[in-house]
């Protein structure tokens, strides 16, 4: 979806737009309703880890996703990744390529049925949560502690594709962030057997950007959460420019980009995601800042794991 969040949507200020949109929420709401009443999951013979979300974008689904594909190499698995079509995500499949197998049909049960064919042992699902066409072996939801779930709204009056309840539908929980008991607190309210983890990233080869003056620009879920690692890693961001999520960049606004950083006299930085969507002519002087995943509390990770297979 190529669109720039609104303000409104991870405010938690009275705003009249959540009320204003409350009819189509409502919409959504019914249209949930009547999804999960009537759904129709098929079952295969691997087990299929699903890693999802109801806040829209920015959670951190793919970084997990590659994370657990690790997990499972160690544990000497033949994982793939399955990844539903749609071109707006042509930059998460590459970067999941960058690592593994990927299938990447239409629909889900498509690609499950050629993944298992083609004897691979598990399945690793980047999104898929609100999928009713097959039987998920092990459902994580993630967060990102700074948004939460935003207004507390379904959108379009906010950022939920799906209301709390949905908890109940899944095993574990990823935050992105710091503890937090309050949202800890919110999430067991739901379902008290969850398994609450929490991560971090770090940027690899950050040596290189220590010193210098950063501008950097984004078009991903949440772009201030990628300034915010900048940031918090000390380096001298000066400029920040955001782009609508899975934006695909012009020839023109890339040149604008590093004029305005040549000017500055700045090192002009952007995401590995943004940075795939970038044309191979255009990627000269853009540094691609790449980053890993830690999950804090891993072992106990790797003991829900282990339980599915």
């Amino acid at each position: 979806m190529n669109f720039i969040k609104p303000k409104f949507w991870d405010s938690r200020k009275f705003s009249i737009f959540p009320f204003i949109l409350l009819p189509f929420s409502l919409l959504i709401s019914f249209y949930n309703f009547l999804k999960f009443k009537k759904k129709n999951l098929k079952k295969f013979n691997i087990p299929i880890v699903c890693v999802g979300n109801i806040y829209l974008g920015g959670t951190g689904k793919t970084p997990l996703c590659i994370e657990i594909y690790k997990i499972l190499k160690d544990l000497k698995k033949k994982p793939a990744f399955v990844k539903k079509f749609y071109k707006e995500v042509i930059d998460e499949k590459k970067i999941l390529e960058s690592v593994g197998r990927v299938f990447f049909e239409k629909k889900r049960p498509e690609s499950l049925k050629l993944l298992e064919n083609e004897n691979f042992d598990i399945a690793v699902l980047d999104d898929g949560f609100q999928d009713t066409s097959f039987q998920s072996t092990l459902s994580i939801l993630c967060f990102n502690q700074k948004q939460w779930i935003g207004n507390g709204f379904l959108i379009p009056s906010g950022p939920l594709r799906e209301r709390l309840q949905s908890l109940k539908r899944c095993h574990c929980v990823v935050i992105n962030g710091e503890k937090d008991l309050e949202i800890e607190k919110k999430i067991l309210h739901y379902n008290s057997n969850l398994k609450i983890f929490y991560s971090n990233y770090n940027i690899i080869d950050i040596q290189n950007l220590n010193g210098e003056k950063i501008y950097a620009f984004s078009g991903i879920g949440n772009p201030s959460n990628f300034f915010d690692i900048l940031k918090k890693k000390k380096l001298n961001l000066i400029k920040e420019k955001y782009f609508p999520d899975h934006h695909n960049f012009s020839e023109t606004e890339i040149s604008k980009l590093k004029k305005e950083a040549n000017e500055l006299n700045a090192i002009l930085v952007t995401t590995e995601k943004d940075y795939v969507r970038i044309k191979s002519e255009d990627k000269k002087d853009i540094i691609c800042i790449k980053v890993e995943l830690n999950i804090h509390n891993k072992e106990e990770m790797l003991k829900e794991i282990k339980k599915i297979l």
